[in-house]
């Protein structure tokens, strides 16, 4: 499906859903587009209406975009996950459609990072349930049960960018830190990778997951992980809700088998703050259940709305797909004294021989030429001189394998 092949700045159409932070708006409106806003999340069938004759589309985590919201996408250019995780949109059905999407994958961390360790201090001590019981006017003062951070075996499954600066921080707190992770990562400061998710697990004292939200991660720790754990031990969940078996958590808090357990996702989360919520989990001893509020500090989502803010604009007015997650990534310059092709396209034999061709029938100097392409997709950028009849470049968008074509000048 080939789209329109020029997008004016004042005909472009933006539309972020979820209160995502001013500061994207105020970034965007700056770079003179205009920018529709709404509060909540929107359900499939109330997305792909509001989504007609929409350009950008801004979500965070509550919204899907699927593949069919994408087939009814009749202008998409590109999604902004103000967020972290991008398993809400359908990476797979956006590339075929030529739509890039991006996210934010470091601006929260800090704000998860700080959370996981407050949360651990406090499971540590029992305080949740102590002031709890202060709150009903009970008096409790016991060290039975309470504990220090320091000299205690923190496990950490997943050591990407929050799993690695959570080492750091526990690291500094005293704390042992393992890790485990399937992909090679550089141990920082004293960690020591754990080879099987069985071994961390047998190992520590506290777990904290920090996997991503691919769908091979679901139920990634269930009833058999939780009896491999040591007993007493602590459980955190930060990252995706349905990585955990929630039923599985829950028997094995009553158990006794983990002593505590703070889960801040969930694998079904109301879309609205109005909306109800029910888990196994509610009313379980030292358990803390926190409504995905990981990365939810003013820092952190001024820090996204700035980061994907700036992604959409390298896209839309350079062609720039630097931390795209679908397409090949691309880092380019401003167009400069040229205009500029953008020709996104299946990956098969003979595309860019074919778009030459067509460039050299049409007289078109080209001035420089990049390709990127990743195992589905190609991208093509190349910049032509501007002394050319535009009404040629239209036949760009019928060439073969032609997924999306669009100018920028």
């Amino acid at each position: 499906m080939a789209g329109r092949w020029s997008y004016p700045r004042n005909r472009v159409r933006m539309l972020l859903l979820e209160n995502i932070h001013p500061a994207a708006v105020e970034r965007l409106e700056e770079a003179g587009y205009t920018v529709e806003t709404m509060n909540g999340a929107l359900d499939e069938d109330d997305l792909i209406e509001a989504i007609k004759g929409v350009h950008v589309l801004g979500i965070r985590s509550k919204t899907n975009v699927s593949k069919r919201v994408l087939e009814h996408a009749d202008r998409l250019l590109a999604v902004a996950a103000f967020c972290i995780g991008t398993n809400q949109i359908d990476l797979e059905a956006a590339a075929e459609h030529g739509v890039a999407v991006f996210n934010a994958p470091y601006s929260n961390t800090r704000s998860v990072v700080e959370l996981a360790i407050g949360l651990t201090i406090v499971l540590m001590r029992d305080v949740a349930d102590k002031s709890a019981a202060m709150h009903r006017g009970q008096w409790n003062k016991s060290a039975t049960g309470s504990r220090e951070l320091r000299g205690k075996t923190l496990g950490i499954v997943g050591y990407g960018a929050i799993g690695s600066q959570l080492s750091v921080l526990a690291e500094g707190l005293g704390m042992r830190v393992i890790f485990h992770d399937l992909s090679e990562r550089l141990a920082l400061g004293n960690a020591r990778r754990m080879r099987s998710l069985d071994a961390l697990l047998a190992e520590a004292d506290v777990v904290s997951l920090h996997v991503d939200g691919r769908k091979d991660n679901a139920d990634v720790i269930g009833a058999a992980q939780f009896a491999k754990m040591k007993p007493g031990a602590l459980f955190l969940n930060l990252s995706r809700g349905h990585v955990v078996d929630v039923e599985a958590l829950a028997e094995a808090v009553k158990s006794g088998q983990i002593a505590g357990a703070a889960v801040d996702v969930f694998p079904e989360e109301p879309r609205t703050n109005a909306d109800p919520f029910a888990s196994p989990l509610q009313g379980l001893k030292n358990v803390i259940l926190s409504p995905h509020i990981g990365g939810s500090t003013e820092e952190a989502q001024q820090a996204i709305a700035e980061f994907a803010a700036e992604r959409l604009l390298g896209y839309l007015n350079r062609g720039d797909t630097t931390f795209c997650v679908n397409l090949p990534n691309v880092q380019l310059a401003e167009v400069s004294r040229a205009h500029r092709l953008l020709h996104i396209h299946r990956n098969q034999p003979g595309v860019l021989a074919e778009l030459n061709r067509a460039l050299s029938a049409a007289g078109l100097n080209i001035l420089g030429q990049h390709l990127k392409t990743d195992e589905r997709t190609g991208y093509v950028i190349t910049d032509v001189d501007r002394d050319y009849d535009p009404e040629v470049l239209k036949v760009l968008r019928d060439l073969p394998g032609t997924v999306r074509f669009r100018m920028l000048h």
